[in-house]
């Protein structure tokens, strides 16, 4: 009876040290869901369902490069007119979304393989998108 009590208790608090942390305000705040009236946003969505558990790197535009995981998701404000993502090295996956002003899209990022992430990026609707970001945590920027 004592060896299942302490079994009991280790497997309590090794839970009890796994608990999420609170989310940061600039994840609170994109997960308003707020559109920006001269520009377009963009979510950028790892769901943690992803089938892929190894950390993907991206570039979004030209210039910012993402490490990715699942369950993460990143903001992206951008001016109207066509914006890619792409895989960064051996990763080929790519999408190009024509985005208009004060409108809020969602692209879905499903990574696979185990040594060398493949992305497939899909445009998404936004019940479907929203529901991934809400279930993610904000990337942040260096």
């Amino acid at each position: 009876m004592l060896r299942v009590l302490s079994i009991a208790l280790v497997m309590a608090l090794t839970l009890a040290g796994c608990q999420q942390l609170p989310p940061s305000p600039e994840d609170l705040q994109a997960k308003k869901f707020e559109a920006v009236p001269d520009k377009a946003v963009i979510y950028v969505v790892r769901d943690a369902m992803d089938l892929g558990d190894v950390q993907a790197q991206i570039r979004v535009g030209d210039k910012l490069l993402l490490k990715t995981n699942p369950g993460t998701y990143y903001r992206w404000e951008v001016p109207a007119g066509k914006h890619t993502i792409t895989g960064y090295a051996e990763d080929i996956g790519t999408i190009t979304v024509q985005v208009e002003r004060g409108r809020i899209y969602f692209v879905q990022q499903r990574v696979v393989g185990m040594r060398v992430p493949s992305s497939r990026f899909e445009l998404v609707g936004e019940p479907e998108g929203r529901a991934a970001v809400l279930r993610s945590v904000l990337l942040t920027t260096p």
